[in-house]
């Protein structure tokens, strides 16, 4: 199943909650009052926020760099020889610029960890 935008953004909004300042008389009658939680649009914005952010960091060539989660590395490709497909005819492939990604070692630890119940 794929993580997308959408689904990131409900998981923050259902997970992260801001802590309240409320006075203290309300704090003692109301204590579900101390947290309040993102709406759908604030935690759609901070997702997009976030990888408008990384985005950005990547365009100017800066890695990208996630504790616990891993890293997203600028990298150059050379100009190559190439093929097309469909008439055998050789061309030149362009010189461009590519994002790669290095879990880090506890990312990596977790996946090959047991597997979940119910999976293959």
């Amino acid at each position: 199943m794929t993580l997308t935008k959408a689904r990131l953004a409900e998981s923050v909004r259902q997970k992260v909650s801001l802590e309240r300042r409320p006075k203290p008389l309300q704090r003692a009658l109301f204590p579900e009052m101390e947290r309040v939680y993102l709406s759908r649009q604030r935690a759609s914005r901070v997702v997009h926020r976030v990888f408008e952010l990384i985005k950005d960091s990547l365009v100017k060539g800066d890695d990208v760099l996630i504790t616990g989660f891993g890293k997203f590395k600028v990298r150059f490709r050379w100009a190559k020889k190439g093929r097309n497909p469909q008439t055998g005819e050789a061309i030149i492939i362009p010189s461009r610029r590519t994002v790669t990604f290095q879990p880090s070692r506890k990312l990596r630890d977790k996946m090959n960890a047991e597997p979940p119940q119910g999976s293959r």
